[in-house]
């Protein structure tokens, strides 16, 4: 009997949420992704050692104020790691945008445009990179722009549907909804927990694809952030799903039979389909509670870590 990996492998396109070379080499994944917190872990590696020190000697080397060299030498290791995942995965590598800069379109842009011109310099075309941005309405129109000029972007921090049909509106190549961190807002704020199939991070991912493949919408849909193996079977079908080691290799254990939950000749009912002006979009996001408080949350999280990254890189210098 094929482990639940692989059976989810025949339905599904399987992300590695994680920057570990090692665990991405065993467990072969199509894609993976990074962020400031997974770089932070990243860099503890034994395996990222030769790029992390090449990365300080280049920050050794440069001139100018020293908060400017530090966050370009953050920059510069995103890209250099991301260039090591390039080498293990066949498909797109996300390189995510400063979480500092999520409600600033042009300094998204501009900051886009530099990471893929440095994957470039290192020969890895722009068709192997997904740019991370979070989905602020300034964020979104970021996308907009750069989709435009063939750079493919991964919405992230997504909580609600009106984000998801922004990012459509946009043409984002793809969207990341946070299935766990929906989860755990309402466990939180309910003080009970849910099965996979009244889980309100799945319900959030399954109306997302029901609305996209229901209106013909080519922006792939990846469900993230899981907390359990649980909620991954209950997305089983989705376009892709972006998911741990500990949970991947949960799942190649598992030798029980998978169903598939999601397929774009059956999506299920579509919901009510919110306008995605913006005056719309920050209403709707307004009057949704855990959208706009988890979004704000995972943003200020990912500056904390992307603070913690230049620390580690100045103690480093």
């Amino acid at each position: 009997m094929a482990s639940k990996l692989d059976q989810l492998r025949k339905m599904t396109v399987v992300v590695a949420d994680t920057g570990d070379i090692e665990a991405i080499r065993a467990l072969q994944p199509v894609d993976c992704t990074t962020n400031p917190t997974l770089l932070l872990k990243a860099v503890a590696l034994p395996a990222l050692a030769p790029v992390v020190d090449e990365t300080l000697a280049w920050g050794r080397r440069q001139n100018g104020a020293r908060e400017s060299v530090i966050a370009a030498a953050a920059d510069r290791l995103a890209v250099a790691v991301g260039a090591e995942l390039t080498k293990l995965v066949p498909g797109r590598v996300s390189t995510e945008v400063d979480a500092t800069l999520s409600f600033d379109t042009a300094a998204t842009v501009e900051k886009a445009r530099a990471i893929i011109a440095a994957y470039e310099s290192r020969d890895i075309p722009r068709q192997r990179i997904l740019i991370k941005i979070a989905s602020t309405w300034e964020g979104i129109q970021a996308a907009r722009v750069l989709q435009k000029e063939g750079i493919d972007c991964n919405l992230t921090l997504l909580f609600s549907l009106v984000q998801a049909m922004a990012c459509a509106d946009a043409d984002a190549f793809l969207i990341s909804p946070f299935v766990g961190r929906i989860l755990d807002w309402h466990v939180k704020n309910e003080g009970r927990s849910f099965a996979p199939e009244e889980d309100p991070g799945v319900r959030s991912v399954r109306a997302i694809y029901a609305a996209y493949k229901s209106r013909g919408v080519k922006t792939i849909v990846m469900g993230a952030s899981f907390r359990s193996a649980g909620e991954v079977e209950a997305l089983a079908g989705c376009d892709r799903l972006t998911i741990s080691p500990a949970l991947l290799d949960e799942l190649s254990k598992d030798q029980g039979t998978l169903e598939r939950k999601l397929s774009p000749e059956n999506p299920g009912a579509a919901p009510a389909i919110p306008d995605v002006d913006e005056r719309s979009f920050r209403w709707h996001l307004n009057e949704d509670a855990m959208a706009t408080e988890k979004l704000a949350e995972g943003i200020r999280l990912f500056a904390a870590d992307l603070r913690k990254l230049h620390q580690l890189i100045a103690g480093k210098l």
